[in-house]
């Protein structure tokens, strides 16, 4: 036992020794940013960067500046943090600076889909048809009709629906949104309640594989946690498979119209349901989550929250509901409530913190807007983190931590767009859809889903917290950089219909 335990021993020695050897060897060379390899060889900062990345990227700024490169578990990155300079990043029309190909790795190893050479272009070309526009118009009614299922349930309005409900606001929001989503997108059966039902048992596995999220792209699961997440998989891959879309109605344009050019393609069927798992991923991981800070922060705010009341009397008249009814909304007033559309900006303003990475083709030289220059070396990645960079700049947005729900409002109630950094109009001043190549392509339906559910709460319900002393939660650390954030433990509020009159 005593030789094995040496032989082992030196055998870990080597391997670490052979993984820290890039660490080790390599040294900043000139017009290089400033490098940080960290104190352990090939994980460089990794455990640092993964317990708080916000507050890790801040000590390196102060240190650093605006430009530095990180050795982050064996990949080179450097982090540009100057808003002013993103454009040479994002506007990168040569391919030089690569976001496909690291997005590829990430849906293979998360969701097991295997990208296909034309699905960028056929994920763009069908959102611009299909959550756009006309082809938007008609899902925001789908979605009126599925919140009114998931809100009131398959007869409308209960005569006896008046009483108090109470729950956790973050479960509430999430819940909604994702079984509205859910069922507006991958369709329907005859039978609502076993609709609801099995949308209901989805959301539970859909948020167990959401805690494990993080820590899975970080491949730092426990063993029991791996085989886990492969159960989910599997079970997602299931219940989204083609197979089983075949025997609903309502599946949506946007899916159908995708599948088919899959199908075109000849994409195994088996693959086809892991797309279908990716996109559920992409449409449901986030509305839920920002509508939650959206509608905590309007509680929390009075003066916002009589706002958006008044904007949404003024589009939609005095609303209440009979015995047996389902929500009355056109969902056409979404064109119309520049309150809410602040409100909803200045949520995600405080709220998401998506990490932005292109892949470093060539070596690249990246020309900051204060006239400095750096080398980027090829086969290491940049990265833009708007969240400390735009989002948490006190000369961008003044109070940066407070919510201001007028911040992007003028004084005539029109958008806001002018906002400066050094004196100059800066182009990115709120980054929650990402930019450039690796905008959200479902922004549009995302906004809508969220704004349609707001506007339904506020005018048909009353609401309040259960403490209103409860202060705002922070955020969970280990959701940093992954869309929208989520808070560190849930806030209960108690909600009810309002009365009919």
């Amino acid at each position: 036992m005593v030789l094995w335990g040496l032989v082992l021993g030196a055998l870990l020695v080597a391997i670490l020794g052979f993984l820290g050897l890039p660490g080790l060897l390599r040294q900043r060379r000139p017009q290089e940013p400033p490098l940080d390899k960290g104190p352990v060889p090939w994980l460089g900062h990794a455990m640092a960067f993964r317990v708080n990345m916000v507050e890790f990227l801040r000590r390196m700024q102060a240190k650093h500046g605006d430009v530095f490169t990180v050795l982050l578990g064996g990949q080179y990155i450097t982090f540009v943090m100057d808003p002013l300079s993103f454009g040479p990043i994002l506007k990168d029309t040569q391919r030089r600076l690569d976001f496909v190909e690291y997005a590829k790795e990430l849906v293979l190893k998360v969701f097991g889909y295997k990208p296909q050479a034309e699905d960028y272009h056929m994920i763009h070309s069908t959102s611009t048809k299909h959550l756009m526009g006309s082809g938007l118009e008609k899902l925001n009614e789908v979605m009126l009709d599925t919140l009114s299922l998931v809100m009131l349930g398959p007869k409308g309005r209960r005569p006896s629906a008046s009483g108090w409900c109470e729950d956790g606001l973050f479960h509430f929001c999430y819940n909604t949104l994702f079984k509205a989503g859910y069922l507006s997108l991958f369709g329907h059966t005859a039978d609502a309640a076993q609709d609801l039902l099995e949308a209901e048992e989805l959301f539970v596995e859909f948020r167990r594989f959401d805690v494990l999220f993080p820590r899975f792209v970080y491949s730092v699961l426990w063993p029991r946690e791996w085989r886990h997440v492969g159960q989910l998989q599997r079970l997602f891959h299931k219940v989204l498979s083609v197979r089983h879309n075949l025997q609903k109605e309502g599946v949506s344009r946007w899916i159908l119209d995708m599948l088919q050019q899959l199908q075109a393609q000849e994409v195994a069927p088996a693959m086809q349901d892991k797309f279908n798992f990716m996109m559920l991923w992409a449409s449901q991981g986030n509305t839920g989550p920002a509508s939650f800070w959206a509608l905590l922060f309007l509680l929390k705010h009075p003066d916002a929250m009589r706002a958006v009341k008044e904007e949404a009397t003024k589009v939609l008249g005095e609303a209440s509901l009979e015995a047996t009814q389902s929500f009355c909304c056109d969902p056409g007033v979404l064109k119309h409530t520049p309150v809410l559309d602040s409100v909803m900006e200045e949520s995600l303003r405080l709220g998401a913190s998506p990490t932005l990475l292109r892949a470093v083709q060539v070596d690249f030289n990246l020309k900051m807007a204060g006239g400095e220059e750096y080398l980027l070396r090829r086969g290491d990645k940049v990265a833009l983190f708007p969240y400390l960079s735009v989002q948490m700049d006190p000369e961008i947005h003044p109070e940066p931590t407070t919510f201001k729900y007028d911040r992007f409002l003028n004084p005539d109630g029109t958008r806001k767009v002018d906002f400066r950094k050094r004196g100059k109009k800066i182009a990115y001043y709120n980054m929650p859809w990402g930019a450039g190549v690796s905008m959200c392509p479902g922004r549009h339906f995302a906004l809508s889903e969220m704004k349609l559910f707001i506007l339904l709460m506020v005018t048909y319900f009353e609401m309040e917290m259960v403490d209103p002393d409860a202060p705002v939660p922070p955020v969970d650390p280990r959701r940093w950089g992954f869309g929208t954030t989520q808070p560190s433990h849930d806030v209960r509020f108690r909600y009810r219909l309002r009365s009919a009159e």
